[in-house]
């Protein structure tokens, strides 16, 4: 009877450490990779190099997520992504552009995991916030810019994504591959390209930290 008491309190603790590694409802990730955005032509314009240019920006992004409900099938999470892109490098033919800006998306979303028994959960999510530009005080030849540089305006997102979970031994860690398009109104950079929305398409990865 002492033996199995015995063996039973030690498997005790062994179960509810198992529990609470099951049971992992937080997230927090950080992840690096790049901001992607389409040329624009400028209307009514027919000078050499009329077209602006942008750089894909070396950016990271920042995000905790909550389970909301699990099932068989997958989970529903609830996500706070935090994108930010300090150096969006711009070229134009003319010197009347800002040479950069830097952006931030604050774009709560919910987002759904499938195949949480597999090997990799293949993730979506949908969301919307705010997006936040401050371009730069030089103008892309040289010069100050006397141009309005600060703008706020609303995002729309759409990720996708896949988590690969690394194994309990690496303490929960995940690695996270994902594709963040943050539908914003366009940065303040002194010129009309004709546009009032844009595309900000981020591609990245990293870890996860799951608890």
């Amino acid at each position: 009877m002492r033996r199995f008491l015995a063996a039973g309190l030690l498997l005790l603790p062994m179960t509810c450490l198992c529990a609470a590694q099951d049971e992992q409802k937080h997230e927090i990730a950080v992840t690096v990779g790049r901001t992607f955005i389409s040329d624009q032509t400028v209307p009514n314009t027919s000078f050499f190099n009329n077209t602006i240019h942008s750089g894909a920006g070396l950016s990271f992004n920042f995000s905790y997520a909550h389970a909301l409900r699990t099932y068989q099938w997958g989970s529903v999470w609830l996500e706070i992504p935090f994108l930010w892109n300090p150096d969006e490098d711009l070229n134009y033919g003319q010197n009347v552009i800002p040479i950069d800006y830097s952006s931030l998306f604050l774009t709560p979303a919910a987002r759904v995991r499938f195949l949480e028994g597999f090997a990799f959960h293949p993730w979506v999510s949908f969301g919307g916030g705010v997006g936040h530009f401050v371009a730069s005080k030089d103008l892309v030849f040289g010069g100050t810019n006397t141009g309005h540089r600060i703008k706020t305006t609303g995002a729309l997102n759409g990720s996708v994504g896949f988590d690969v979970p690394l194994g309990r031994k690496l303490h929960n860690a995940i690695f996270r591959f994902e594709a963040r398009d943050n539908w914003s109104g366009v940065p303040p950079i002194n010129v009309d390209t004709g546009n009032t929305r844009q595309h900000n398409l981020y591609v990245g990865g990293g870890v996860v930290f799951a608890f």
